[in-house]
């Protein structure tokens, strides 16, 4: 899991260059394209991926105690903050599809719905990776801390891709 994480992290990284060299190349487009973004929908993406994270977290702990039974319910919450993210997100990009931007507009709406695309895709497979730690949490003989371990490893990558995201994309003027 960590050499994914680490390669995943070189990858966005790479991102997150390019878009603040294409940013200094065109601040204009940058900034006039940014007050489109829904400043609040992006804050609230990102209370409620910091809330799942500190779910699966609570739900380590409790698999390392052997709560099983609660470290589910941990990382079910922390999923189901997961589908709301996706809920919110995919209500933002309606939205800014129907006010007319897309990934054609500009290099700025590129960048975005290209990022944010792909870490979507990212938090799809996250939701994937905390179902199939469930399904271990309620098996006893598959039942392995050091696979809650690792889903939440790459869950907590998920967050913080999306606060780097975040910074990029709606904070940083």
């Amino acid at each position: 899991m960590w050499v994914f994480v680490l390669g995943d992290l070189i990858i966005f990284g790479t991102y997150f260059v390019i878009f603040m060299v294409e940013r200094s190349w065109h601040r204009d487009v940058f900034l006039e394209s940014q007050r489109h973004l829904n400043l609040g929908l992006g804050a609230v993406n990102t209370l409620v991926l910091l809330t799942s994270s500190r779910f699966v977290a609570q739900g380590v702990r409790a698999a390392r105690r052997n709560d099983n039974a609660h470290a589910v319910r941990l990382v079910l919450g922390g999923g189901l903050c997961g589908v709301l993210f996706l809920a919110i997100k995919s209500y933002e990009w309606a939205s800014e599809i129907a006010a007319g931007h897309t990934l054609a507009t500009n290099t700025f709406f590129t960048f975005y719905f290209m990022l944010t695309g792909v870490h979507l895709f990212h938090v799809v497979l996250g939701l994937v990776i905390l179902g199939v730690v469930v399904a271990d949490l309620k098996n006893p003989e598959l039942r392995r801390v050091s696979t809650v371990e690792a889903g939440a490893t790459y869950w907590h990558l998920v967050d913080l891709l999306w606060v780097v995201i975040f910074a990029l994309f709606y904070v940083l003027r």
